[in-house]
Parts: C-alpha cells; structure tokens; sequence
C-alpha cells in the first residue's frame, strides 16, 4: 500500500470513529425520558400557575423524574401513584388546598403536576433556609419524609438554614434505612437530574 493510500485509510478511519463517538456523546447526553416530552408544557403550566413566572420548572421535572421517570403507570409497593407519586391520604389532603384538585385522580397527569407543584409551594411557604436552593431542598426532603422530619432535623441543626450536606444528614430518631432515602432524595434531584432538564425552566440551584 502506497503512504498516501494508507494516511487516507486511516483519516478515513478516524473519522468514522469520531462521527461514531460524536454519536454516543449526544446519546448519552440525553438521558431525559421520551415520556417526559409528552407532559412538558402541562408541568410548565402548572408550575407557573402555582410560583408564578420564575418557577423551578427544572426543579419540578427532577423531582417527576425521581419519583416515577416519567411513567404515568408507575406504582410503589406502599401504594404511591401516578407521576408524582402521591399516596391515597396525601392526594386526599391536597383537594384542601386547591379546589381543582379535590377529585382525586392521581393516575391523571394533569392532576398529577399540579399536585406535585402545590404542594411544594405549600412546602416552601413553610420553610426558612439560607437561600432559594437550600430551601428547595428542604421542601424535596419534606415531601418525601414530612415537613415534621424537616423541622426536628432544623431544631438539632447547628446550621439549620441548610440543608444539604449539613442539616438533612441529621438523624432525629428515624430508621437509619428512612434516613438514607430521605437524605438523599433532594441530593439526586437537585445535583444529579435538575441540570438535565435546565433547558425547560429555572433551576433553584443554578
């Protein structure tokens, strides 16, 4: 083989591969659910309604990808339905915040986003902390263990107005297996999916 013949091989070679790990880049950088798209503008719209224009929309779309991945169908061994995973008793209390959630239904997407946005608004309206990420965090740790839970972990806190790496390690007398979820359950929404989806909305830890 003639030396230009054989630098043409190999240009033509390394091309192939990088146009090939061009293409596994782009896939793995879109880890978002293709059923997420489905229900983009109705989480949009429910998050503006309930926080207004600057609404966490990234934030939301974590904690929907946390909770069920976006999987309308998706059932807990507890009982929990639906996009956001509400729990029979939980979806019953909501209808008494906002009328247009009483008709429990949460296998209905709708409802569903507009439960989950309520109720971290209910949350955050009741949480003090240093800044806007580390409240949100306390209002994820709330949802997921109860604003009681947040508010025992604030008590013994020797920095009570955060919330991440500090006040929600905290173990006020829990089982060490509900402290682990609980603990980590606003890490992975606010540090591992809110900057995947930072391009539908703000994020509350930029």
């Amino acid at each position: 083989m003639r030396p230009i013949t054989r630098i043409a091989l190999w240009l033509h070679v390394g091309m192939l591969l990088f146009v090939v790990g061009a293409c596994l880049s782009v896939a793995m950088a879109q880890p978002i659910p293709r059923d997420a798209q489905r229900y983009q503008l109705t989480l949009k719209r429910e998050a503006h309604f309930a926080w207004g224009l600057q609404a966490p929309v990234a934030t939301f779309a974590a904690q929907v990808h946390q909770e069920s991945r976006w999987r309308l169908d998706a059932r807990s061994p507890v009982g929990a339905v639906g996009l956001a995973q509400f729990m029979p008793a939980t979806a019953n209390w909501i209808g008494g915040i906002d009328a247009a959630l009483s008709t429990r239904a949460p296998s209905n997407p709708a409802w569903s986003l507009r439960a989950l946005v309520t109720y971290d608004k209910w949350l955050a309206d009741r949480i003090k902390a240093d800044n806007a990420c580390e409240r949100m965090a306390y209002v994820l740790s709330a949802y997921n263990g109860g604003l009681g839970y947040v508010y025992k972990r604030q008590k013994i806190s020797p920095t009570p107005g955060v919330c991440l790496d500090r006040t929600c390690n905290l173990n006020p007398g829990v089982a060490p297996a509900n402290q682990a979820e609980n603990q980590h359950y606003p890490v992975v929404i606010l540090r591992k999916f809110e900057p995947i989806y930072a391009s539908w909305g703000g994020r509350s830890c930029a």
